[in-house]
């Protein structure tokens, strides 16, 4: 199966904590950092995901927002440092490609964060990606 989502993950799922309905899941991406997923228990079971399976991290680009820093005092807690590797703009939007430990993601934002943000290869950033936001995949 090919999919449109260009953020993908690979990992390790290191913790899972279910709650009535939802299930946080770590996962140690193959770069050493880590995220969180929130999915639902059934997905949990249905994939079989369990501490030790490997998974595929999938995010949409529009679901990426960028920092020049790290982020505190937000409820977004998956924060993935990077680099700014190439910025692709438009005169609304803009493609951010940004180089994390492990691999790459992009990013699309306006182009007005672009110019607000100062972006431009080479720039230090912070991806941030709600829980919720994550999907998982497994083989």
């Amino acid at each position: 199966m090919s999919l449109s989502m260009r953020n993908q993950f690979a990992g390790t799922v290191t913790a899972i904590t279910a709650g009535q309905a939802m299930a946080t899941v770590k996962v140690r991406l193959e770069g050493g950092q880590n995220i969180t997923a929130a999915i639902t228990k059934d997905a949990v079971k249905d994939l079989g995901i369990a501490d030790g399976s490997a998974v595929t991290a999938l995010v949409k680009a529009t679901e990426v927002a960028l920092a020049t820093g790290p982020v505190d005092g937000i409820s977004i807690r998956n924060q993935l440092r990077g680099t700014v590797s190439d910025i692709t703009a438009g005169a609304a939007m803009a493609s951010v490609k940004v180089d994390v430990d492990g691999g790459g993601l992009t990013a699309a934002i306006t182009r007005d964060a672009v110019d607000a943000l100062g972006l431009e290869a080479g720039s230090p950033v912070v991806a941030l990606i709600k829980s919720t936001e994550i999907a998982l995949a497994t083989a």
